[in-house]
């Protein structure tokens, strides 16, 4: 039974051991562990934001991950990518401290980021925010437009409903705490079904903390109420950063999953078309709603054919 002999089931973490797992899945050349190291930023209210620096040099993008992930979604897409950048754990997940009010606070997180942003990749030639993480980054170019020089957005667009992304919702809205690692591992494979169950063993153990007792609770549940994943009384209204789309002065690129886990519809494409008409789309057949997930080597190239330097 869970707890009764926790020290026994305890499962080992190390942040930065997996890499070499990430690139033998995607036929990355691997040459040794990348430098990365895991930063914090001051925020307000002796809050701060954690985030994982990839690199030695300035920072060139900034990746910010979608609802109840954290910064190491990316870590495939980075290492198929090469180059500087800052993947950053939103307000209220991952090593993060817990946000204004609530991880679905658009504008305070947008704020906050910013504040990271100056701190860490203050020249970053794009920003690029896949689903929470995509809506932040529209938000971040309304509040401090300076530190968004191009804009990518990963199966997100304004147009995303509650009801468009239910399946989401309704995986986050799941039991409060499992009982073993079995427990967690296999909610995650039934509810993600283009993923490998390697990559979603890695991915929980990123975004997932063994308690004392031997059971586990996702980081990011530390921050919301239980059965709401806003955590602060809200749900999904994106419907508001269309404006903030048709003001922008940067360019955009929307890339977007076409297996049916994706949340953008055509309808959505062309909305922002309209908007941007200059806006660059690309669809990416082989994935869902998780392009970094499901196609992280196709994903880095479109982002560094977009915005490399």
């Amino acid at each position: 039974m869970a707890g009764s002999d926790p020290e026994s089931s305890r499962v080992p973490y190390d942040e930065f051991s997996m890499f070499h797992e990430n690139a033998a899945e995607f036929g990355i050349p691997y040459d040794g562990a990348p430098i990365v190291r895991r930063e914090r930023v001051e925020i307000a209210d002796g809050r701060s934001l954690s985030a994982l620096v990839w690199g030695e040099s300035d920072p060139e993008y900034v990746f910010l991950h979608g609802g109840a992930q954290n910064a190491h979604t990316w870590d495939t897409v980075l290492l198929a990518l090469g180059r500087p950048a800052v993947a950053l754990d939103l307000p209220g997940h991952g090593h993060s401290d817990g946000g204004r009010s609530g991880y679905l606070d658009l504008h305070g997180n947008a704020e906050d980021v910013a504040v990271a942003i100056r701190d860490l990749a203050p020249r970053a030639a794009a920003i690029v925010g896949m689903s929470l993480g995509g809506a932040t980054a529209l938000a971040v170019a309304a509040a401090a437009p300076d530190v968004v020089r191009r804009l990518v957005l990963v199966d997100i667009t304004p147009g995303v409903t509650n009801q468009k992304s239910s399946a989401i919702t309704n995986f986050v809205n799941g039991p409060e705490s499992f009982p073993d690692f079995d427990a967690i591992l296999a909610r995650t494979v039934e509810h993600n079904p283009t993923r490998s169950v390697s990559s979603l063993r890695r991915g929980i153990l990123h975004n997932a903390e063994q308690r004392q007792d031997g059971t586990w609770v996702w980081r990011y549940a530390r921050h919301r109420a239980i059965g709401n994943p806003s955590g602060s009384g809200t749900t999904v209204d994106f419907a508001g950063l269309w404006d903030v789309v048709s003001g922008l002065k940067v360019p955009v690129m929307l890339v977007r999953g076409m297996l049916p886990q994706s949340v953008v519809d055509d309808a959505d494409e062309a909305e922002l078309l309209r908007r941007q008409p200059s806006a660059v789309v690309k669809h990416v057949a082989n994935a869902g709603h998780s392009v970094q997930g499901d196609a992280p080597v196709e994903l880095a190239t479109l982002i560094s054919d977009f915005a490399g330097r």
